[in-house]
């Protein structure tokens, strides 16, 4: 077997020395091989040994520095079987071939195109190949090597996490650490210096330091004062190559702070202060403001301020802090009275509430000032006894009853009369009255507690000076009750009994109110009238809690009986002397839902009793009423047609009698349950037209002639004649035969008026037939009910049953 051969340029000597000492190993290691392979063979009693034969050159990298523009052979490779013929094609392959490196076929020469970085790509892996030209086949096996980019130091070291911000608090010691820059370069680390980076510091010194290797900036000042100096700007340079000349740098800045601690104490920076205020300023006015100093900031500049000295002078002024300005604001906190004190002096003293006795004494923390304080004389408007005032009447009081008085002085030396007068906005109705001298205040007009039960009267006290100066007080007038209003029920009740009720049910919870208030409360009696004490339907329990049951006596109430029941209640106070009313309450009879609910009647029971809801009956009834009014319209429209082709009608009211008869009719119902009680016969349902109308008419006409005959003849015959029987006989049976008949029965009866008249009958009976229409009806389609002639000139009588 041949080998390669690789010749290297004169840069890749430390490239070629390492290639030459792996070699050795390499050798070793397939001398090894062979002589295992041939005990193998030996062993095994083989008669061939197949010796292997050594390669002349084993390769693996080759190298070629970055940045380098002009395109260089970096080395050959070349077969041992190679003798010079070129008989032998070199083929590359592999990262960069045919682009960033090319081999000469024939000589084997491998070249670099281009200019390379390292940064950007550190090294390609390329494979070589040794073909023969004649037979095609390869002279060599496919050999993989890396061509590796050397460093060269073109990159600048550049500092991360910019920019850098530190803060140490003042007074630190030397050695603390402030921050810790950190830089970077982009060359190799593990090849040469043109990684390997060094710190230092351009500004800064001598408050701070840096670590050369580490960039771990430290203070080297002791005891930097925050408020001497608050910042400092230091500036770090880093540099390659070990800071050796030739090598690349660059410099950041950090910014440090000192944060502050309480190395100061407040100072007062005057020893006294001077305020003057006047009498008549208000409590909580601002007398001034005092102010210590304190080089520190934040917490540690927090101070809290105090009035010392005499107890009386310190509980009339107040001193706080201004959360702001850290200001001492004096306050007054009592009024003043220049005729009584006119000067006031006091200590006043501040105090850091945060102490560090590290840096101070625990006293150096505080310091004290003085405090004067003057007051001015003002004329000052009256003043009362009392800042209010509060009485109570009885609202029955008298008109002219004191309620009681005011008092007011001029506090001033001078000491001027005063005058008393009531606000009339305070007192609309003008209920009270005032004495202007004495300021005694008295009830001008009747009182009521249920309408007004407090009254509230500003009173105004005025000087008679020319400054006319005022003040004012507000009197509280609480009126007294007295019992002088009835009792009444608490609401409108409108109790029912359903008709099973029992006897003994409960029927009402009854309860009352009183516009009176008295003092222990209220107390209600119930009872019934003095004079119907006995009911016999109901009755009425006081429950003795201002409460009243109304019970049922009997269990047989029914609506047939009776629909509703009058229950007089009376309702008396206790109050001195006792008031009371009575109350009549209109108990109706009901017949319940199982569920115990009385519908209330009208719409609002007809829906009930229907099962549907009010709005679905209220929209059917509507429904109706529209029909209905449609019905009548075009009834009335056909109606006057009818006469506009036929003429006025004439009504017919009944038949037509003599005037020696008169008709009554009595029209009698069924019997109802209640027993004897008799009610009008319903007005007659209109029924459908008779089949044989004509000859009904027919009929009619032959009755009526009929009893015109008997009629003319009756004054010949008597009430017991035979004719007159079956006159009504054969009425009796038209009727009953007659299916069209009302669904009631009228009953006619016919009084025999005398024979012996010798002027004849007067009864429209006796005219002519011929009056009437033949097709006109024989009575009115709408009857209606008239109170009927008394017979024989009787008494007035009901004739309705």
């Amino acid at each position: 077997m041949h080998g390669w051969t690789v010749k290297m340029s004169t840069p890749s000597v430390l490239a070629v020395v390492t290639v030459i000492s792996m070699i050795p190993g390499w050798v070793l290691s397939d001398m090894r091989g062979t002589q295992g392979l041939e005990a193998q063979q030996l062993a095994q009693g083989s008669t061939h040994l197949h010796r292997r034969l050594k390669r002349g050159w084993i390769w693996k990298q080759l190298f070629v520095p970055e940045e380098d523009p002009t395109p260089r052979v970096i080395g050959q490779l070349k077969s041992d079987s190679d003798r010079g013929e070129f008989s032998i094609k070199y083929i590359l392959s592999g990262e960069g071939a045919g682009d960033v490196f090319e081999i000469d076929e024939f000589s084997g020469e491998i070249r670099a195109l281009k200019k390379l970085d390292r940064e950007e790509k550190a090294f390609y892996v390329l494979q070589a190949q040794a073909i023969n030209r004649r037979s095609n086949e390869p002279e060599e096996p496919q050999s993989e090597f890396i061509i590796k980019v050397q460093d060269i130091n073109d990159n600048v070291p550049e500092f991360q996490n910019e920019p850098y911000v530190s803060s140490i608090p003042e007074m630190c010691p030397t050695g603390t650490t402030v921050a810790q820059v950190t830089a970077t370069d982009a060359d190799d680390p593990m090849f040469g210096n043109s990684a390997k980076l060094i710190y230092s510091i351009l500004q800064g010194e001598p408050y701070f330091s840096v670590e050369p290797k580490t960039g771990i900036i430290v203070t080297s000042w002791p005891n930097m004062d925050r408020e001497a100096r608050e910042q400092y700007l230091v500036v770090v340079q880093v540099k390659d190559m070990l800071g050796l000349s030739g090598g690349y740098s660059s410099s950041t800045t950090v910014t440090v702070s000192l944060t502050d601690v309480n190395d100061n104490g407040p100072t007062f920076q005057r020893h006294q202060y001077t305020f003057a205020i006047p009498e008549n300023a208000a409590v909580g006015t601002t007398v001034g403001r005092i102010m210590a100093e304190d080089g520190d900031i934040g917490i540690n500049a927090r101070m809290t301020y105090s009035l010392e000295d005499d107890l009386e002078e310190s509980s009339t002024f107040s001193i706080k802090t201004d959360p702001v300005t850290q200001e001492g604001l004096v306050l007054l906190a009592k009024p003043l009275d220049y005729e009584s004190k006119r000067r006031f002096v006091m200590t006043a003293k501040a105090a850091n509430d945060h102490v560090d006795t590290r840096f101070l004494e625990l006293d150096e923390f505080t310091d004290e000032t003085m405090l004067k304080i003057v007051v001015d004389d003002v004329d000052e408007p009256p003043v009362f006894l009392s800042p209010a005032y509060e009485w109570k009447v009885p609202e029955n009081a008298a008109v002219g009853t004191a309620a009681g008085s005011v008092s007011a002085r001029d506090t001033d030396t001078v000491d001027n009369p005063v005058r008393y007068s009531i606000d009339k906005r305070s007192d609309i109705t003008k209920a009270f009255k005032i004495d202007p001298n004495n300021g005694t205040i008295t009830v001008a007009r009747a009182l009521d507690r249920e309408t007004t039960n407090w009254h509230n009267v500003t009173v105004e006290a005025k000087e008679t000076t020319q400054n006319h100066l005022s003040s004012s007080v507000v009197v509280f007038i609480k009126v007294l009750d007295i019992n002088d209003n009835v009792p009444r029920l608490a609401r409108d009740y409108q109790p029912y009994i359903c008709e099973g009720t029992q006897a003994g049910e409960l029927i009402q919870l009854l309860s009352a109110v009183d516009a009176d208030d008295p003092v222990e409360g209220h107390h209600f009696y119930f009872s019934m009238v003095p004079e119907k004490q006995i009911n016999p339907n109901f009755t009425i329990r006081d429950n003795q809690d201002n409460t009243a049951s109304v019970v049922a006596r009997r269990s047989t109430f029914t609506r047939k009986d009776r629909t509703q029941y009058l229950l007089p209640v009376v309702v008396a106070d206790s109050g001195s002397p006792p008031l009371s009313s009575t109350s009549t309450l209109t108990v109706s009879v009901c017949s319940c839902q199982p569920t115990g609910h009385c519908p209330t009647g009208g719409v609002d029971a007809l829906a009930i009793a229907m099962g549907v809801s009010l709005p679905a009956l209220l929209g059917t009834v509507g429904c109706l009423v529209t029909l209905a009014v449609l019905s009548v319209l075009m009834l009335m429209v056909r109606r006057h047609r009818r006469k506009q082709q036929e003429g006025l009608e004439v009504e017919v009211k009944g038949l037509e009698l003599p005037e020696t008869v008169s008709q009554k009719v009595l029209y009698y119902g069924e019997p109802r349950a209640g027993g004897a009680d008799l009610d009008f016969c319903r007005p007659v349902v209109p029924l459908r037209p008779h089949p044989r109308r004509r000859e009904r008419r027919l009929r009619r006409e032959d009755v009526r002639a009929s009893i015109r005959m008997s009629l003319r003849e009756s004054h010949l015959i008597g009430p017991e004649d035979e004719v007159f029987r079956q006159f009504i006989v054969d009425r009796l049976a038209e009727a009953d035969r007659d299916p069209h008949v009302p669904p009631f029965d009228c009953l006619r009866t016919y009084a025999y008026e005398g024979s012996g008249s010798p002027a004849g009958s007067l009864s429209s009976l006796g005219s002519s037939s011929s009056e009437l229409g033949p097709e006109q009806p024989a009575c009115n389609p709408r009857p209606y009910l008239v109170r009927l002639t008394p017979w024989h000139g009787g008494g007035e009588e009901d004739t309705i049953f």
